[in-house]
């Protein structure tokens, strides 16, 4: 293979990546490149020509997508339509969500220790951030409950391991004391930047 044809094919990849307005899957580029190329030796190559760039190439879950710079991204400011707040209820109702997937509307309202309004359910789909995950073999096959990829593209977030504690949640007030969030939950990647983060995010309005 030849630098000339790698680079070819690298220079398709990344403007298939840059010209889309949602993550790509990976699926969908190694449909792009021949056999013959390694399409995440092109990912790799890109992703480090960009590393010290003011974007950068990112990998959320299985797609990838130009991001701003952290480095950058306090110098920029951006105007974006809000539309609404997301309420409490939501913002407790989607925490659960991330951590129990797939979780059911019983299991959601047994952990929270109150009902949940189909509203509640209905902002968050609108939002895109949570999706049904199939029916629960159990009786009445209850339809559960996951967050999307948009979810972790909105709270920069590389893939669910790079959720924040339950410490850091309930010291930014998201869970309290009629949040019993289970002691069996696999938590995983503990960096104080992307959790931090991730909380002020959830503080902030909807975006």
């Amino acid at each position: 293979m030849s630098k000339d044809n790698f680079k070819f094919f690298k220079n398709i990849i990344e403007a298939i990546i840059f010209s889309s307005s949602e993550p790509v899957k990976t699926e969908l580029l190694e449909k792009k490149v021949p056999a013959s190329i390694s399409l995440i030796d092109l990912l790799n190559e890109l992703k480090e020509e960009y590393s010290e760039r003011g974007i950068n190439l990112e990998q959320i879950n299985n797609s990838w997508a130009f991001r701003t710079s952290p480095v950058v991204s306090e110098n920029l400011i951006i105007e974006r339509v809000v539309r609404k707040s997301l309420s409490r209820p939501a913002l407790e109702t989607l925490s659960i969500i991330a951590y129990h997937q797939p979780v059911t509307r019983a299991e959601i309202e047994n952990i929270r220790g109150v009902s949940i309004s189909k509203g509640t359910l209905d902002n968050l789909l609108e939002l895109e951030w949570i999706k049904p995950k199939g029916r629960r073999k159990s009786p009445g096959r209850p339809l559960t409950w996951g967050t999307t990829e948009k979810f972790l593209d909105v709270f920069g977030l590389k893939d669910l391991s790079s959720l924040p504690g339950l410490s850091e949640l309930k010291s930014a007030g998201l869970i309290g004391s009629k949040l019993l969030i289970s002691d069996d939950i696999s938590l995983q990647n503990q960096n104080e930047t992307e959790e931090s983060h991730f909380i002020e995010e959830l503080n902030l309005e909807e975006k």
